[in-house]
């Protein structure tokens, strides 16, 4: 019941937009259309899009103009589900926005690591983070080296961690990227728990543990066929969460002498004991699919509960990477069947 009266308008508008959602036969059409001009008309009819791609015209159709506004409507749909939320709502919506910011400050390094001269423009996210973010936006556009783009960040949360790659030889973007992600996955697992203890549900705690065993799984994977990587450096790369995967299924798998002893320790665990076909040759597309079966599930059994926000928001954001994909395959005249199995893959 508390659930319900704290969830019911926050619900009844996730539903509403969730009705705006794409659908597969919406992707099948855009793959289909002779061009990307074609493709932002046909999203412009749809509800999600309308607003922001009204105003594109033909020089604002590259990828990178059109990447960034459809993720303008990702944060458009969080500022919207924000403003219907009341105030323990919004602390895990304060959570879950540093997700945002992650992406941000990757894209900021990126540009950093490439050397690029040119300033970089995310003018467009600018007034989305103005209200969210502490984060000094211009300074961190202006970096041009590591070292300026951490001192930029010394007042902020994401210092520390980062700072540690000083003890890194050479560090890469990768050890960037990686420091920041770690980061995230461990404030989220250890802060969400102030939520779910507040409204007695499981959700949240299912969808993620899930989610952190199989990008471990997925990370020694790539680590021992790619980049056949010491056991110490292969842990230094894990979340620290065990879920269904445990301690030992863990110790197992990055210490397994080659690929086929990986292979049978992941054909023993929890994951590829509950969903067919999972395995190390499937381990991203089933990812996906999993999470998506974890998130339908969890919404339908606590429909007023956090895990409702956190699945529309995994779906949209998802929704965006599947346009940008069909989009560049539009782009590019792949056949409408390969390119749905690309849009499938996300």
């Amino acid at each position: 019941m508390r659930g319900l009266m704290s969830y019911s308008g926050l619900t009844t508008k996730i539903r509403a937009m969730q009705s705006h959602l794409l659908t597969t036969e919406n992707y099948r059409e855009i793959v289909e259309l002779p061009s990307v001009p074609a493709a932002v008309a046909y999203l412009r009819q749809k509800p999600s899009y309308a607003a922001i791609l009204s105003a594109a015209g033909e020089t604002e159709l590259h990828r990178g103009e059109i990447e960034k506004m459809l993720r303008q409507s990702i944060y458009h749909d969080f500022t919207k589900i924000y403003s219907f939320a009341n105030l323990k709502q919004r602390k895990f919506l304060d959570l879950y926005f540093m997700r945002y910011e992650v992406y941000f400050l990757k894209v900021c390094l990126t540009n950093i690591f490439d050397h690029r001269n040119a300033p970089l423009d995310l003018s467009a996210f600018e007034s989305f983070f103005t209200k969210h973010s502490r984060l000094n936006f211009q300074l961190l556009t202006a970096s041009s080296t590591p070292e300026e783009f951490l001192a930029n960040l010394k007042s902020s949360e994401y210092y520390i961690p980062l700072s540690n790659i000083k003890n890194v030889d050479q560090p890469t973007l990768f050890d960037y990227e990686m420091a920041l992600d770690l980061y995230y996955f461990r404030k989220l697992w250890k802060e969400k728990d102030k939520v779910i203890h507040e409204e007695k549900s499981n959700g949240l705690t299912r969808i993620l543990g899930s989610k952190f065993d199989m990008l471990n799984i997925q990370w020694i994977y790539r680590c021992k066929r790619y980049y056949h990587m010491d056991h110490a450096d292969i842990y230094a790369l894990l979340i620290p969460v065990n879920y269904h995967i445990s301690r030992q299924q863990t110790r197992e798998m990055v210490e397994a002498e080659d690929l086929d002893a990986l292979e049978a320790v992941i054909s023993r665990s929890y994951y590829a004991k509950h969903y067919e076909n999972f395995t190390e040759a499937s381990l991203e597309s089933m990812y996906a699919e999993i999470l998506k079966h974890i998130l339908s599930s969890g919404s339908r059994q606590e429909p007023y509960s956090v895990t409702t926000v956190y699945s529309y928001l995994y779906h949209k954001e998802h929704e965006v990477d599947r346009l940008i994909i069909a989009l560049e395959c539009v782009r590019y005249q792949v056949s409408p069947e390969e390119a749905m199995t690309h849009v499938a893959c996300r």
